[in-house]
């Protein structure tokens, strides 16, 4: 069955679909992140909360396997996302209430119990979703879509980021005593912003669902080359969640830095994000999205291996030009990753089952994503006590000089165990098949040479350019 709505209804649901990108994504960025992290810091919330609250997200999407008989039932797409996307986002102005009502111990416990049904409802609303979005959005233009959508989304949150980072910052300054409440403003604002997409979700159609007259949950796993991807996208998963979620923490605790400038390294590598989506949408169009991930992957998996040099074994000379070039590098392989990683997924899904296959795949990213935070805030205490270093000794009749080539201290542990399992992540890829595949070399000529309009400034250009043109050079040399 073909899309049976019109080329004009399809246009003005896409346009919709911004819309709503745009204020949802306001909603997440006032909402979590590093807000998130240190309202519940500053609540008292232990390693163990933060990876907790860091996993509980994901675990809440096997909210979805019920969820397919929700949608394939009632087959009222579009309802049912109106309403539990209402419903869930109402959570964050009880939590914005937090400071106000309770202590900070009962307020930890109301901030989890209020996550776990925000997420569970956001599930449930993500499965129809799912399944709306494939039917709605032409697949040719998967790359080209979200590639816009993502770069309008991040732009306004790297400009509420800025905002609402500077904003803590003064508050903190001129109501020390009161600076829980900062946060309480930033969440109102963030349900405002929600109820606002909520709206935006109820103004665009919805094709007629294809018939699926059987659910089967276990076709996914019989279709070899979609549970080649499953494996893929939960390893990756359980790589990235692994050190991800302790970055924040890590920046607070270890290296003792501001919120102001932990903001400014986020919207350093959500500016290089949005200049980015266009150019790997453009790619994932013209050959695949396993093409974009075999060149974004390995380039992120090497910036969570760089975390571990930025203490030496503490703070250094370099540890701040690091986080620059880590969050700079960052910033082009996410763009790449999440677009990839995303329509793979759809494009993969074969029509009239794409409910389930989507769902299920979901569900099993979400078990290895959140197991990963609650193992990393469980184990995160345990490595406090354990040192890896290697050291360059200089011994001489003037003297005796120590160089700290390595040192691995608690999170370090972590963000070590990431980068081997995003390699073999990348492994597992592949095995994975999507028509318009090409190899790693070609992309990087690709990208180098879209790269090339990306700047006026020859040194920028250089600057952006050197990783890809240091893995050409690697693999000249294989």
């Amino acid at each position: 069955m073909e899309n049976d709505l019109s080329e004009e209804e399809v246009q003005k649901g896409l346009k919709a679909v911004i819309k709503d990108g745009l204020t949802s994504q306001a909603m997440i960025t006032l909402t979590g992140g590093v807000f998130l992290v240190a309202f519940a810091l500053k609540l008292g919330a232990s390693n163990k909360v933060i990876g907790l609250l860091a996993g509980i997200p994901p675990l809440m999407q096997l909210i979805q396997l019920p969820s397919i008989y929700l949608v394939e039932k009632y087959r009222k797409r579009r309802t049912i996302c109106i309403y539990a996307s209402l419903l869930s986002r109402v959570f964050w102005l009880l939590i914005a209430f937090i400071p106000f009502i309770v202590s900070p111990e009962i307020g930890l416990i109301i901030l989890i119990i209020s996550l776990l049904l925000h997420t569970a409802l956001a599930a449930i609303s993500n499965t129809s979703w799912n399944s709306w979005m494939h039917d709605l959005i032409p697949h040719e233009q998967l790359g080209t879509f979200f590639s816009k959508r993502m770069s309008l989304t991040t732009s306004v949150g790297v400009v509420l980021y800025l905002i609402a980072g500077y904003f803590i910052d003064f508050w903190k300054g001129v109501f020390p005593e009161y600076e829980l409440y900062a946060y309480s403003l930033l969440f109102s604002l963030g349900f405002i912003f929600g109820i606002m997409g909520v709206y935006f979700i109820s103004t665009i159609p919805e094709p007629r669902m294809y018939i699926n007259r059987k659910i089967d949950l276990l076709m996914p796993f019989k279709d070899r080359n979609f549970k080649n991807l499953m494996v893929f996208l939960a390893s990756w998963n359980f790589a990235v969640n692994l050190a991800a979620p302790f970055f924040t923490v890590y920046m607070i605790k270890r290296l003792n830095l501001g919120i102001s400038l932990i903001i400014s390294l986020t919207v350093l590598s959500q500016i290089v994000n949005v200049l980015f989506f266009g150019i790997w949408g453009k790619l994932s169009d013209k050959f695949s999205n396993k093409s974009v991930l075999s060149v974004s992957g390995p380039l992120f998996m090497t910036c969570i291996f760089m975390w571990t040099f930025t203490t030496l074994p503490e703070k250094y000379v370099l540890t701040f030009p690091l986080l620059v070039v880590i969050h700079i590098l960052m910033g082009i392989s996410m763009a790449g990753v999440t677009l990839a990683s995303r329509n793979i997924s759809i494009k993969l899904a074969p029509k009239g089952q794409s409910t389930s296959y989507l769902a299920v795949s979901s569900i099993v990213n979400s078990i290895a994503a959140g197991i990963a935070p609650i193992i990393g805030g469980h184990f995160a205490d345990f490595f406090a006590g354990y040192e890896f270093s290697m050291l360059i000794r200089w011994k001489s009749p003037n003297g005796e000089v120590i160089f700290h080539t390595l040192d691995f201290q608690q999170w370090d542990f972590f963000f070590f165990f990431a980068f081997l399992i995003g390699l073999y992540s990348i492994y597992r890829l592949s095995m994975v098949k999507e028509a318009g595949d090409v190899g790693e070399k070609v992309i990087i000529h690709e990208l180098i040479y879209e790269m090339r309009n990306l700047s006026s400034v020859g040194g920028l250009r250089r600057m952006i350019q050197f990783p890809f043109l240091m893995m050409e050079c690697l693999k000249r040399k294989r």
